[in-house]
């Protein structure tokens, strides 16, 4: 099976799954899995166990699915606490549904992911630890928020536990399914994790930098709610842009173009930059092959992307 037909199979592995006898269950979740998205946790995932020799698709595509699942649920919610109308270039599920749905529709997926688990027996330790951390890392962003403290090293925290514990977990899951080493599953540990930690400082650029129709999804919002890498650097190190320059006018609009006066944008791509040359660096443990070189591409891509 090449990577692409084990892609499909988690898609229809995810549409099968969603298939509830509850009209608007049914119909929210396809609406937001049919809208596609970049996959690009499973297909780590998928690809990380290609290259460790693993070839029995039917076995790893679920846990591919339940690992998607956990992210897709994840922006449903999202789109409930931060007012999103867009996502994945379609109407969000709250704007079509409302709250109360998005809510449900959310729980729905993270509840299926059990589903999908079930026959894994530990490799749901890892999975949940990675679900845990995604929810504190969410809480500790939304306090930060509320208590004006969105500094550096408060961010790096936050996106550490939302973002790259999903990372980090899908690569290790794709090592342990294909019966790969500690030394290995660490290793690959380190890949996700850091390929994790880039991709949300370049998602949270693109929200400052591109529009809704680039992005498929509402953009500015973290700007807006005082949050992501631009509110964490583009007050010098400083929590509370959004507060410090706020006035006449349009605040958003001077944040805007304080920021982008600044060394924030650049500052940002370097890092994601290194913590791409990080995540490439800890494949050294993996023997060449095609998936190696397209793990290679996956960080590459993530760092280059314009959406």
């Amino acid at each position: 099976m090449t990577n692409s037909e084990a892609m499909q199979a988690v898609d229809n592995i995810m549409l099968s799954v969603v298939n509830s006898d509850v009209k608007t269950l049914r119909d929210a979740s396809k609406h937001i899995l049919d809208a596609g998205g970049k996959r690009i946790r499973p297909r780590l995932l998928v690809t990380v166990y290609q290259a460790l020799g693993g070839t029995d698709y039917e076995y790893a595509a679920p846990v591919a699915a339940a690992v998607e699942l956990v992210h897709t649920a994840s922006v449903v919610h999202d789109d409930i606490n931060d007012h999103g109308v867009v996502r994945r270039g379609r109407p969000s599920v709250n704007a079509i549904w409302g709250r109360t749905f998005a809510l449900l529709t959310g729980d729905f997926l993270f509840t299926k992911v059990y589903e999908l688990m079930a026959p894994y027996q530990d490799l749901n330790i890892d999975l949940a630890a990675a679900t845990v951390a995604l929810v504190e890392g969410e809480t500790m962003q939304a306090a930060a928020v509320k208590e004006n403290n969105f500094t550096r090293e408060v961010y790096t925290e936050i996106i550490a536990r939302k973002t790259a514990a999903l990372f980090r977990s899908a690569a290790t899951l794709g090592a342990k399914l294909a019966g790969a080493s500690n030394e290995v599953i660490d290793a690959v540990g380190v890949y996700g994790f850091n390929v994790g930690l880039a991709f949300q400082i370049i998602d949270d650029i693109l929200d400052l930098t591109a529009d809704s129709e680039q992005l498929g999804k509402t953009s500015g919002i973290d700007l807006s709610q005082g949050r992501g890498y631009a509110a964490a650097y583009g007050g010098n190190g400083q929590a509370g842009v959004a507060v410090a320059v706020a006035g006449d006018g349009d605040p958003m609009k001077k944040i805007k173009e304080r920021i982008l006066r600044g060394d924030a944008i650049n500052e940002a791509y370097e890092q994601a930059r290194n913590l791409r040359d990080m995540a490439v660096g800890a494949l050294v443990v993996l023997p060449d092959s095609a998936a190696k070189r397209e793990l290679i591409e996956i960080a590459r891509v993530v760092v280059d992307r314009d959406r």
